[in-house]
């Protein structure tokens, strides 16, 4: 069966050109319209039904896949994506993968059939060359995931250095045993790998003990930071940690919420680090000290990228809008 790809190459044009002509874009020439209706004539190529009427509907359509939306996080990133979005004449089709790469496949499927004409992705599981393959039908930006193996654009932070950075504040406030939590699972190619790694750096150069006990994968949610207290409190005293860094405000909430129910103090009996700095952390009733994430940048610079790419222009991404930073709160 004929693609969208194999048009293109028929037709001698690039494969977002037959998309615009597809979607009805005013701005082909006549030219360039003859030479598709063509291509797709002797190609006997016929756009996916689905594709057809997402575009009889909404227009032009760009994906963005997040891992779970409800994570306030990847809410305010959406919202951000979707503004720049809707300013340059876009609309968003959005999906949840919880952290499934079949799911990711999905989206990545409808990048093939011309459903999306461009794909944010805010959350890989998939194999970078995979992914890499892919663009053949459609630009791809990865947004707050880095994957240096991969050769798809990145919108990214340093959060290597950001969490690198974070533990040595705590050091220096005289942490000496800390835990730490991650939404990925401390493989070399996994989700988060890049502040595991700032964790494992900066103990590693205190020599400070990196007990198993005291490293939790997976973790995304409050439920899964009470469980983390649960089983940080459960053990015998001389050996809990005075302090742990999460990967996420919700763990870190979850965290704070279950230690303060236990009749424990924060700071005092063990300080608490998050990661997003997201709107209800300075309302907790120990504010929590955390990174701060440039959501908004982050959203409007991946949008920016991906049209220029959609639309075969040229944008630098300005990396200066997309600097962390330590928020220095309570509960450390």
């Amino acid at each position: 069966m004929a693609t969208i790809k194999d048009v293109a190459k028929k037709a001698d044009l690039s494969v977002s050109t037959v998309s615009r002509y597809l979607n009805q874009h005013p701005y082909i020439s006549d030219d360039k319209k003859k030479r598709i209706k063509a291509a797709m004539e002797e190609l006997n190529y016929t756009p996916s039904s689905i594709a057809t009427q997402l575009r009889s509907k909404k227009g032009t359509m760009i994906g963005i896949l997040v891992s779970r939306i409800t994570n306030p996080f990847f809410s305010y990133l959406v919202d951000a994506i979707e503004k720049q979005a809707k300013e340059h004449g876009y609309n968003v089709l959005i999906m949840q993968t919880y952290d499934d790469s079949d799911a990711e496949m999905k989206m990545l499927e409808m990048l093939k059939q011309s459903v999306i004409n461009g794909l944010i992705m805010c959350s890989v599981e998939g194999d970078a060359k995979m992914i890499e393959d892919y663009q053949t039908f459609g630009p791809i930006v990865f947004c707050n995931e880095q994957l240096p193996e991969a050769a798809v654009p990145q919108v990214i932070t340093n959060q290597e250095q950001a969490t690198y950075e974070a533990i040595q504040f705590l050091i220096k406030k005289n942490y000496q045993k800390i835990a730490y939590c991650t939404g990925g699972t401390l493989t070399t190619k996994g989700h988060g790998k890049t502040r595991t790694q700032g964790f494992e750096r900066a103990m590693l150069e205190q020599k400070l003990a990196i007990k198993k006990e005291w490293i939790f994968q997976q973790v995304h949610t409050i439920e899964d930071g009470h469980q983390v207290a649960k089983q940080l409190i459960e053990l015998p005293e001389s050996n809990r940690p005075d302090a742990i860094f999460t990967n996420s405000d919700e763990v870190a909430m979850g965290i704070l919420e279950y230690t303060l129910q236990q009749k424990l103090q924060v700071p005092e009996d063990i300080a608490i680090m998050g990661f997003d700095n997201q709107p209800f952390t300075s309302l907790l009733a120990v504010p929590l000290t955390t990174i701060n994430q440039p959501v908004a940048a982050l959203g409007a610079e991946s949008t920016k990228l991906l049209i220029s790419l959609i639309e075969e222009t040229t944008y630098q991404v300005d990396q200066s809008q997309l600097e962390l930073t330590l928020v220095q709160r309570k509960s450390v």
